[in-house]
């Protein structure tokens, strides 16, 4: 038996899928199919905050900049100006890295509700529902390859027409 996928809710063999404790052995499998839900206004509401998170100090510095510039004061409080507002754009570096951590999770999450359907003994049936894209593609794929035909397993000693062994070709 080949393990396709495992994980403690989903696993997908060479001969069954269990799900959530449900197990659908894969020769009563017929068609797999998925469906896409509506995209989560949440999650993109999210992904834009996390987006003014990171322009907002970037943004703060350019006016602080355009401020000490704008208001014609003395050399040394235009310099505390721009060193002030350049040290708010710096101090984004770090929380960016965090920031673009989260930004990247939530792609890799998506922002629609997926679920994975089959034809079992005659019936569709909803195999799994989740919002997290990347273990459903994972998931998908392993269903995929759990039913495909087996290749037919090779034979290292075949025996040609003349007797003997393959040999290798000196020219393609």
């Amino acid at each position: 038996m080949i393990t396709y996928y495992d994980d403690r809710s989903v696993q997908v063999t060479s001969t069954a899928v269990r799900v959530d404790g449900r197990t659908y052995p894969l020769a009563e499998l017929g068609m797999v199919w998925h469906r896409r839900g509506s995209r989560s206004w949440r999650v993109l509401a999210g992904r834009g905050a996390i987006g003014a998170a990171l322009a907002g100090p970037l943004v703060a510095a350019v006016l602080g900049v355009g401020l000490a510039l704008w208001l014609h004061r003395s050399a040394v409080v235009t310099i505390a100006i721009v060193g002030a507002s350049v040290l708010v754009g710096l101090g984004v570096g770090p929380l960016a890295d965090v920031l673009f951590e989260h930004l990247d999770r939530s792609y890799a999450r998506g922002s629609r509700e997926l679920e994975m359907w089959a034809r079992w003994r005659g019936q569709p049936v909803r195999l799994l529902r989740t919002d997290d894209a990347l273990r459903f593609g994972q998931i998908y794929r392993a269903v995929q390859r759990a039913m495909e035909p087996a290749p037919p397993a090779r034979r290292q000693n075949v025996i040609g027409p003349s007797g003997r062994g393959p040999r290798p070709r000196s020219r393609p």
